[in-house]
């Protein structure tokens, strides 16, 4: 039977062992895989639940007036004109002709069917999977692993995946049994994010669909980025993955997936710019002097799985830079800051807001 739930308290293991690293689908490569699998493990091990009051400035990556975490759909909703015939990203063709039961194997990819107006054929939710409309969902993965069994339950119509999804066992015996199952190129920056949204519209039979929420999310996007402040320097701020109950805690490079969102603020990734060529190194008091943020960035409940600033100033080196000593820590939501989707222009407008709180100088 599908998960209901897959969150383990805080301080406690998942109930079962998982990888560090998740399986990769024969032949794709995904230079961020890291953070996908860390981000997933690391919510199967601190829970995804509501965040507290604790730490910095709350997220403001919500999509309900009322701050709830929720997404945006679409005014109108689409009817899929299927079938279809697409190319996945593993090199296979995968024919679709219904879409009345929709199970997508990522946080984004939920997100994207639930906006796209299609939330209602969704049947099952990817643990990072947190905004409210998907909530009520059963869960078939655990730690970025996916559950063949529970996934083959819910008799899906089509299934979502992208190369972070594994092990590749459990792939080949959903497809094994019939099922469509696309893989879709994963976003690494914001230039993946149309690319993302158009195939999964493209395989739903809703283009046209699709290409409104490329251009309303493009939009949004361009709104963003031409308001932010302007200033003299440019900020370095570094992006920290921390998760205290794991004892992880990791300096992003340039292969994390925050470069592209503090270069479209006005920033410098100062992981990438202190020579981190790969996704994430252990943190040092060197490699934290080397980067010599002015801010630091950071998942929220990361920051609480620390002890929030006070607890994170205890790690080696973060109270000596220039961020931990003006405590400049901008603090953006677990499940959207690296989604690269529909509701990414709200994460930089967060990023705005907390960078530069004041509204920024002359440049």
């Amino acid at each position: 039977m599908p998960f209901t739930q897959d969150f383990a308290p805080p301080g406690r293991e998942p109930r079962r062992p998982a990888r560090t690293a998740p399986a990769r689908l024969p032949g794709l490569r995904r230079p961020a895989a890291a953070v996908a699998a860390a981000v997933a493990l690391a919510l199967a091990l601190a829970g995804c639940g509501g965040t507290t009051g604790s730490g910095p400035k709350q997220a403001a990556a919500k999509g309900g007036s009322d701050g709830t975490d929720r997404v945006e759909p679409l005014a109108a909703t689409p009817v899929p004109e299927l079938p279809v015939t697409v190319d996945s990203a593993d090199g296979t063709e995968v024919t679709v002709t219904s879409a009345d039961r929709i199970v997508p194997l990522t946080g984004s990819l939920n997100e994207i069917v639930f906006t796209l107006g299609l939330g209602k054929h969704v049947v099952a939710r990817d643990i990072t999977a947190t905004f409210e409309q998907a909530a009520d969902l059963p869960v078939v993965t655990r730690a970025h692993d996916v559950s063949a069994e529970s996934v083959l339950s819910l008799k899906p119509t089509l299934v979502l995946a992208d190369t972070t999804t594994g092990p590749a066992e459990a792939i080949d015996q959903i497809r094994d049994a019939g099922v469509p199952l696309l893989v879709v190129e994963p976003a690494e920056e914001l230039d993946d994010v149309a690319r993302r949204i158009g195939t999964v519209a493209a395989a739903l039979g809703v283009e046209e669909a699709g290409t409104e929420l490329e251009e309303r999310t493009a939009a949004r996007l361009a709104a963003v980025r031409a308001d932010v402040p302007e200033h003299g320097d440019k900020p370095r701020v570094a992006f920290l993955y921390l998760r205290g109950s794991a004892s992880v805690y990791l300096l992003g490079g340039a292969r994390s997936g925050a470069s592209s969102l503090l270069e479209a603020v006005g920033a410098v990734d100062a992981g990438k710019a202190s020579g981190l060529t790969k996704d994430f190194t252990a943190i040092t008091s060197e490699a934290l002097a080397k980067a010599a943020p002015d801010a630091i960035l950071v998942m929220t409940k990361g920051l609480e799985s620390v002890g929030g600033i006070d607890g994170m100033l205890k790690i080696p080196g973060v109270a000596e830079t220039p961020a931990g000593l003006d405590r400049r820590i901008v603090s953006v939501e677990d499940g959207v800051l690296l989604n690269y989707g529909p509701r990414t222009d709200q994460v930089l407008a967060d990023i705005v807001g907390q960078l530069y709180p004041e509204g920024g100088g002359t440049r």
